[in-house]
């Protein structure tokens, strides 16, 4: 094998994920420029066979990205990339092994999502005290993005069709328009309900429009448009957390893991394909009690 046939291995991976996994243009550069810079590495290191690839190949070459700034964050997409590629490749029987499969992030790669306290949750929830109909949204979409964990991506996009209000849940379509249903809890269901009420047509106008919640000139919100809400939401709440558009979401997870939930069911209403990146909130919720026992323990 040589260093074309890497470069074959490559095509063919990309290929798959383009026809089996439907993946974005941005995302599939992505990873053909993770992968492309790893074969690099490999050819640096006389490699071209890949069942002659070892696990200390990746090791020096996550390393290497290391000693050259390469940010936290960004080595850990880099591991995802090598870990499907390698799995891709083992599953078509076109390498003997996987060097990847035991490779963990060593706790520099891991970042843990910034999470509230109910407390906080609850302070936040309750910052959009008035009448007016962008209150009266703002208080329904924040009640509704923490009694789902919807990702904002899918909040925003949501559709007047996506709600069961009689039945307590709503459609959520999320990345590569997988469908799933998830219920909403009775708080969020009466929130939004009030905003249907009144305010949503207010906010219309003269409009017709199919999303749910809109801005103040009848349009669809954007991204920015929720993050810059939910940034002064949280300032008049007093909140002082570094947070994030996906905070309630992690909060969410968070909550309900450590008041018992099977993993698996809150994996199913996040929408994740894969229930290791469910796992991280059970980091979240092992970093949490560790800081208690550290705090309270006479010995801690």
């Amino acid at each position: 094998m040589s260093g074309e046939a890497l470069l074959s291995l490559l095509d063919h991976f990309l290929s798959h994920l383009v026809v089996e996994r439907g993946l974005s243009e941005n995302t599939l550069e992505a990873y053909s420029r993770d992968l492309n810079r790893y074969l690099s590495a490999l050819a640096g290191e006389k490699v071209d066979d890949i069942n002659a690839v070892t696990p200390n190949h990746l090791l020096r070459f996550l390393a290497q990205l290391k000693k050259e700034g390469l940010a936290p964050r960004s080595r850990a997409r880099v591991l995802v990339s090598l870990r499907m590629f390698h799995r891709f490749l083992l599953l078509e029987n076109l390498s003997t092994a996987n060097p990847a499969s035991r490779i963990e992030a060593p706790r520099s790669l891991r970042s843990l999502p910034t999470t509230l306290s109910p407390a906080e949750v609850e302070r936040l929830l309750q910052s959009p005290q008035g009448r007016d109909p962008l209150d009266v949204r703002d208080r329904a979409m924040l009640e509704l993005l923490y009694a789902t964990g919807l990702r904002v991506s899918e909040l925003i996009g949501l559709k007047l069709g996506d709600l069961e209000l009689r039945l307590g849940c709503l459609r959520a379509f999320g990345k590569r328009a997988k469908q799933r249903l998830v219920p909403m809890g009775e708080e969020a269901v009466t929130s939004v309900q009030t905003y249907l009420e009144g305010s949503r047509a207010r906010l219309a106008g003269e409009k017709e429009t199919p999303f749910l919640f809109l801005n103040r000139r009848g349009g669809g919100l954007t991204r920015q448009g929720f993050w810059k809400m939910m940034k002064r939401r949280a300032q008049e709440a007093g909140i002082l957390k570094n947070i994030s558009p996906h905070t309630l979401r992690h909060s969410f997870a968070t909550h309900l893991l450590e008041n018992g939930a099977d993993l698996r069911a809150v994996q199913t209403m996040l929408g994740h394909a894969d229930i290791s990146t469910t796992q991280i909130y059970t980091h979240v919720t092992r970093e949490r009690l560790r800081q208690v026992h550290e705090k309270f323990h006479p010995r801690g």
